[in-house]
């Protein structure tokens, strides 16, 4: 019982850290999606503003789901999603270093997809 409560507890507190790092880089792009300033990497050819809605998406909205543990496996795999276009398309040619964070991120949160919030969160599984 005292393991499942770790496990637990280990498993809120990687989905809540993970999920504000990320909201500092999804902020600033909220911020700016509500500010009418819509230019934004297209990395798609989608146009720049379905392209910084989405960003908006993945880096903002579904962290905050994550943190508060409601459809946090649906919710981590935009996240998931959208470090994977960081990481191979926009930084493809960019040395290791340059990809590093994304790719962290990327396995951060297709982890919390696998995993789950645990039972410290609103869905509770």
């Amino acid at each position: 019982m005292k393991n499942t409560l770790l496990k637990d507890i280990g498993l809120a507190f990687f989905r809540i850290a993970i999920s504000a790092m990320m909201l500092t880089h999804g902020l600033p792009k909220f911020q700016k999606l509500i500010s009418g300033d819509f230019k934004f990497a297209d990395p798609f050819g989608i146009g720049e503003t379905p392209s910084l809605f989405l960003a908006v998406i993945g880096e903002f909205i579904c962290p905050i789901l994550i943190i508060i543990g409601f459809k946090s496996r649906l919710a981590a795999v935009p996240v998931a999603i959208t470090m994977a276009v960081a990481a191979f398309i926009t930084h493809g040619a960019d040395d290791f270093g340059t990809k590093e964070k994304a790719l962290f991120y990327l396995v951060a949160f297709v982890t919390v997809s696998l995993l789950g919030p645990g039972k410290f969160g609103v869905d509770k599984k």
